[in-house]
């Protein structure tokens, strides 16, 4: 059962990086936590074995019977689920031209609709305790896309992000909150081999998504500014607010890109303002 007075998470993509280091707080500070990788064993391996506080779970995010497995037996071990963490998902690197449908429709299917099988699974009982927390992990990249070779995937995060607030708007009359998370540049291993795909048919001509390619495998991976242990702390704070915000920004890297993007949107929105506004049908 639940420890008393600590809430039941639920955490996706929990063996490795950000997922990984807030199960490992989360179990830290007592709190009852249920992880979910593709390989359970990894989960062992890195957390250790399950426990009163602790379950590890098998679980395909995106077969949507095997996530409804793993929250049933979320509930079914600690009685209830508080706060919801879709975390697992990967990068894509590669222009619009050269990606694949099958590598475009791939990213789509863990980043977005994986998500969205946790959404639908894990809102039944949230809603019927009339409670929970739900955190969507977007990106800056969801927030700001003039990212040369970052179309796919700032496309699946933009989705992240306006779904979240759509899910937040449907459920808040439920007692249920939901927050997007969006986080600049942290030391995970987001940006190895194991974590960020790359065009299988490459084309020469987009040397500037070739030399963002190699930077962030070859000089940002390893220097990123961003703690992802506080980042994880700061989660876990903003799961005990009365009020979480809707839109969480991490890293003064991400604070820094969502100014400029709001900034470019004004001066956009500035420029052709007259005649934009001169379209409705009483102008």
């Amino acid at each position: 059962m639940t420890p008393s007075n600590k809430k039941t998470w639920f955490v996706t993509g929990a063996s490795k990086g950000l997922g990984l280091l807030l199960v490992q707080q989360l179990l830290a500070q007592g709190y009852a936590v249920a992880a979910t990788s593709r390989n359970a064993d990894d989960l062992r391996r890195a957390v250790g074995p399950p426990s009163d506080h602790f379950l590890p779970l098998q679980m395909n995010l995106a077969d949507e019977a095997s996530v409804g497995q793993a929250i049933q037996a979320t509930v079914a071990a600690f009685g209830r689920l508080d706060v919801v963490v879709n975390n697992a998902g990967y990068g894509l690197i590669g222009s619009l031209e050269e990606l694949t449908d099958a590598e475009a429709r791939q990213n789509f299917d863990v980043n977005v609709f994986g998500l969205l099988n946790v959404l639908r699974q894990a809102t039944p009982q949230l809603r019927a305790q009339q409670a929970g927390l739900v955190f969507n992990l977007s990106s800056i990249a969801g927030f700001a896309g003039g990212f040369p070779g970052f179309g796919v995937y700032c496309a699946t995060k933009f989705a992240v992000t306006g779904l979240t607030e759509s899910y937040a708007a449907e459920v808040a009359r439920f007692g249920i909150k939901a927050t997007v998370v969006l986080p600049g540049y942290f030391r995970t291993e987001f940006l190895t081999a194991g974590s960020i795909a790359t065009p299988q048919n490459p084309i020469t001509a987009y040397q500037e998504v070739r030399d963002t390619q190699s930077a962030h495998q070859e000089q940002i991976n390893g220097q990123q500014p961003g703690d992802p242990a506080k980042a994880v702390a700061l989660l876990i704070e903003v799961s005990e607010a009365a009020e979480p915000p809707l839109h969480l920004f991490l890293g003064t890297d991400a604070y820094q890109l969502a100014e400029q993007q709001i900034a470019a949107v004004q001066q956009d929105m500035q420029q052709w303002q007259p005649q934009a506004t001169a379209t409705d049908f009483s102008s």
